[in-house]
């Protein structure tokens, strides 16, 4: 006797078929969808350059006034040369910043300044207050965070 004497609408092999087709069907079930809407808020994450573009701006926009040494957006150094307020021409300043990650956060920036004050026809070193720096920051993040507000037009 050739062939199988199962007949039955519970056979192996139509087991076997309708468990391909149900899985078949979960997985097509899977592919459609609608689209995710976008974000209200700008990502904090801009890498259109080698840095956060928001602090990056924030950055160049703070130190506007000062005279540009150095500036590399891959690596996220800005280095002002020296500046002499008109209204205190026997002191000048010197400041760097470092953009150190491609998030907007507290952490990814660091200010560095230097002080000279004029003494026997030269320059000598001067300490930097730390609240000095500590206000750059603050500036700096502010504007960056503002920018961040201002790119989704809220």
């Amino acid at each position: 006797m050739t062939g199988s004497t199962d007949t039955g609408l519970f056979t192996a092999r139509n087991m076997v078929r309708a468990g391909l087709c149900a899985a078949a069907a979960l997985a097509l079930t899977g592919c459609g969808g609608k689209k995710q809407t976008a974000a209200v808020m700008a990502p904090s994450q801009v890498t259109t350059i080698g840095v956060n573009s928001y602090l990056w701006r924030a950055s160049l926009d703070t130190l506007s006034f000062m005279p540009l040494l150095q500036s590399d957006s891959a690596g996220g150094v800005i280095v002002t040369d020296w500046y002499t307020n008109p209204k205190n021409p026997g002191e000048r300043m010197k400041v760097t910043v470092m953009i150190l990650d491609q998030d907007l956060r507290a952490d990814a920036l660091r200010v560095t300044a230097a002080r000279e004050v004029a003494a026997n026809g030269g320059w000598a070193s001067a300490p930097v207050e730390a609240a000095t720096v500590q206000k750059l920051e603050d500036i700096i993040l502010t504007r960056a965070r503002d920018l961040r507000r201002n790119s989704v037009g809220g």
